[in-house]
């Protein structure tokens, strides 16, 4: 593959502070979150803490942190601390509103296609996807899918940026290999499906 064919793994991860972590350009934000998430997955999976003591700890100890610390000012006459405004602005609350309805809006259009229009390929594809789903959910725990999902993404952006043609080159035969057994299959087995004739 020519190298301008190859793209920009830190832009298409949106070229902020995350794809920073994510590649590991931002050394201290990568310890921190692959320490933190094995942490919390040590804490949670295996010394038994149950997740809403913690966040009630955590609470209870900023509380009693920021309680003390103003206090001390005061008597002090030291400046209060330093605390951010915690609000959420509405551009914010409008960029989540518009990305949760596109989200909800394909997955009206799915569930429309498979109950009125009785798509039945996309039908068998929605009952595999949620079948393979199910199997994974069955192997791991939820927190410990969540820790191989951290994982993941603190190591595969990386490993792609790094083999970019390499691994660019293997999904394309595998594309090619999964287009021919479809292209098989659909000959075989799904064009002898009789579709129904739209009712108007």
């Amino acid at each position: 593959m020519a190298e301008s064919k190859r793209i920009s793994v830190h832009h298409a991860l949106g070229g902020g502070f995350v794809a920073d972590v994510l590649l590991w350009k931002n050394w201290c934000g990568g310890v921190a979150a692959l320490v933190s998430s094995s942490a919390l997955w040590y804490l949670f999976e295996h010394a038994g803490y149950n997740f809403l003591s913690f966040i009630a700890n955590v609470m209870l100890l900023l509380v009693v942190i920021v309680f003390l610390w103003a206090k001390a000012a005061n008597l002090l006459n030291r400046p209060l601390p330093p605390l951010p405004d915690l609000e959420i602005s509405e551009e914010t609350i409008a960029k989540v509103a518009d990305a949760m309805q596109i989200w909800i809006n394909r997955a009206l259009s799915i569930a429309h296609d498979i109950a009125i229009e009785r798509n039945l390929l996309l039908s068998l594809q929605v009952a595999g996807v949620l079948w393979v789903i199910s199997y994974i959910g069955s192997l791991f725990n939820f927190l410990t899918l969540i820790y191989i999902g951290v994982l993941l993404s603190l190591s595969a952006p990386l490993l792609y940026d790094k083999y970019q043609d390499k691994v660019d080159e293997k999904l394309y035969l595998a594309n090619g290999i999964i287009q021919t057994q479809y292209r098989k299959i659909h000959g075989i087995v799904l064009s002898k499906i009789p579709k129904e004739k739209k009712v108007q």
